[in-house]
């Protein structure tokens, strides 16, 4: 079972505040800031969203198809890669850039401070969902480029739509069970998640309304979520009549699933769902645990789960992945978390 899992590839250079942010600005003079942070702290970490859900996906027993566009300095990234089990043939090495970066600083509150050098993120549309000739079972669109963004969300609603209209033009006049497969084409069309996450500010509404309507999921945090808002003018109904479903996740206070408009043969459970969160052993580090989440509900998309059942596994994703340093770091197999899983919820996936 494969995922195509297109995003960003990045190292991380994470850092520790060992104070709170709100104590060293002033309020009148943000206009005027210059704010230097002391922080001892310091890891260099793989990560980069599409990089730590495909990490996540292979640790859930999932082959990630990690599409995105590098630089010839990924070096020891690439070997870790290897180690993990992410295949690295659909990732684009561009000559002339750099592997993206980012630099992460973390206070007392898990208040983050992020700074983001794209580097060949920004060509990443050059890495083609058509040139992917293996198949998969389900597809996210994560942080990316603002073209890549567009145009992966643009080829996965048409290679659905394209594979449901040349299976219907061969049932006509032919036999029952091609006629039959025609009628369920669109609930069987391969599921995707449109995921902006920090490459929201980059699209304006348009932009948003075309690569958010008619994705299987739309997935936002509860800051993502008041952008989204602000910038379509739209509020939930509105955004939700356009997918699948939404979700919004509101880190230790849990997620929201709402039933959206759109058939895409999903299974929830109730139009609305709170899914309450998994409580961690210990607050280590937040970087990447929406990652970790995401590949919980591709899992479910994959093996056409309930949606519900994703939701709370993302959420012991997100719960293992808090309780320890850097974005690719839950080293538990699927055979642990499932037992993990078990524990939590009395029930199996």
């Amino acid at each position: 079972m494969a995922v195509l899992v297109t995003g960003s590839v990045a190292v991380d250079h994470i850092m520790i505040f060992e104070d709170h942010f709100k104590n060293h600005f002033v309020g009148d003079k943000l206009e005027k800031l210059n704010v230097a942070f002391h922080v001892p702290s310091m890891s260099k970490q793989y990560g980069g969203t599409g990089a730590n859900i495909a990490y996540n996906l292979c640790r859930l027993g999932i082959e990630p198809i990690l599409l995105a566009a590098v630089g010839p300095d990924l070096g020891a990234y690439a070997a870790w890669m290897d180690k993990s089990g992410v295949r690295r043939d659909h990732l684009r090495v561009l000559e002339d850039e750099y592997t993206a970066a980012c630099f992460i600083t973390t206070d007392q509150s898990n208040n983050q401070i992020i700074s983001f050098h794209p580097g060949a993120m920004d060509r990443a549309h050059e890495a083609r969902v058509a040139d992917v000739r293996v198949p998969f079972d389900a597809a996210i669109v994560s942080p990316n480029g603002r073209q890549a963004m567009l145009d992966y969300s643009r080829d996965l609603k048409s290679r659905a739509a394209g594979a449901s209209r040349d299976l219907k033009s061969r049932a006509a006049g032919a036999s029952r069970d091609l006629k039959s497969r025609a009628a369920g084409a669109e609930a069987g069309r391969v599921p995707f998640i449109f995921d902006p996450g920090q490459g929201l500010p980059i699209l304006d509404k348009a932009a948003l309304l075309e690569a958010l309507t008619g994705a299987t999921i739309y997935i936002v945090n509860e800051y993502e979520w008041e952008l989204t808002r602000e910038k379509t003018g739209l509020d939930e109904d509105g955004i939700a009549e356009r997918v699948g479903a939404l979700i919004v996740t509101r880190g230790e206070d849990g997620s929201m699933l709402r039933r959206g408009g759109l058939e895409a043969g999903l299974t929830l459970a109730a139009a609305r769902t709170e899914i309450r969160p998994v409580k961690a052993e210990k607050a280590v580090d937040p970087t990447g645990c929406g990652d970790s989440y995401r590949a919980g509900l591709l899992y479910a998309l994959a093996n056409r789960l309930p949606l519900e059942q994703g939701a709370r596994l993302g959420s012991l994703m997100g719960a293992l992945k808090v309780a320890r340093q850097g974005p690719q770091s839950i080293e538990l197999d699927l055979a642990a978390i499932r037992e993990r899983y078990r524990a939590e919820y009395g029930e199996s996936f």
